[in-house]
């Protein structure tokens, strides 16, 4: 099957009182180029989550945004802190002897100093985060790649028929190709005889130069060639996979054979064919770089 490398993909898991939320979207790129926003504290997963995803996916810009909510009551806890509570009280009893003061602290008042008792957030279990972040990460590139093959179906419909529009091109030109030679004969002929009037026309000769002119204006290897670059497309657009670095070689190919045969095109009716080749590959060059 064709991938576009165009696509979307989304996906909410929501386990042991986490909620993880995963989306995925991608455009046009020469190559895998992969752009993850996630959470600070999930940091250390974003290699983990760069293999995931190249399971699904070869090629194109993909932009990745993770993101989690905790809903648990279990992930802090309170410490409490005797040296600290150990030092005030020390001060303030060692403050009451040197100034003579009564001293009225009482545990609530001591409870209350700086960082007698502080909030600690709990470890969580890793290999519990990872299987939760990864299902939404799996979720995600799974409708992310059926978005891809939804529009790479699309482009190949689109691809092949603009290749069987360009076939018709292809044998359109061989079809004029042989009355061009013989037009030129013919006009040729008229030529000589209306500049020598009842000479004899040495038909020798009048053979060399249309046989001269039958080589420059030769396309025959050009369209036997653009028509077998044609076929290859659809074939492998048919076979489908990841091809669409090879599709884009083959096009450039295609485009050069069009070159050629514009360059040699000596009547109207041929150079119209060859610049409708040339816009109808250009066209599918374009297509192309939607692909996989």
């Amino acid at each position: 099957m064709i991938k576009s490398m165009t696509g979307f993909g989304r996906c909410e898991i929501a386990e042991n009182s986490r909620k993880f939320t995963v989306e995925i979207k991608s455009v046009n790129h020469r190559y895998l180029d992969v752009n993850i926003k996630i959470p600070k504290a999930f940091n250390f997963f974003e290699s983990a989550v760069r293999s995931e995803l190249k399971k699904y996916i070869s090629r194109g810009k993909v932009d990745v945004f993770i993101s989690c909510e905790d809903f648990s009551e279990k992930n802090s806890t309170v410490h409490y802190n005797r040296e600290i509570a150990a030092a005030y009280l020390k001060y303030i009893n060692q403050m009451a002897e040197e100034f003579q003061l009564e001293n009225d602290l009482r545990v609530s008042m001591l409870s209350r100093f700086p960082e007698v008792f502080t909030m600690e957030e709990t470890d969580a279990d890793e290999d519990e985060l990872w299987l939760g972040l990864q299902k939404a990460v799996t979720g995600a590139a799974e409708m992310f790649v059926d978005t891809r093959v939804v529009e790479g179906g699309h482009l190949r419909d689109d691809l092949i028929g603009k290749l069987d529009g360009m076939m018709g091109l292809v044998d359109a030109i061989s079809e004029r190709a042989p009355r061009i030679i013989e037009e030129y004969r013919r006009k040729l002929e008229e030529r000589v005889r209306d500049l020598m009037e009842d000479v004899h026309v040495d038909e020798s000769r009048l053979v060399t130069e249309v046989t001269i002119f039958a080589d420059k204006v030769c396309v025959d290897e050009e369209l036997v060639r653009l028509g077998s670059h044609i076929k290859t497309t659809k074939n492998t657009l048919l076979a489908g996979g990841a091809v669409g670095r090879k599709l884009d070689f083959i096009a450039q190919e295609m485009n050069r054979e069009a070159n050629t045969i514009l360059s040699k095109a000596s009547d109207l009716e041929t150079s119209n064919y060859a610049i409708e080749l040339k816009t109808e590959i250009e066209k599918v060059r374009e297509q192309i770089q939607n692909i996989e």
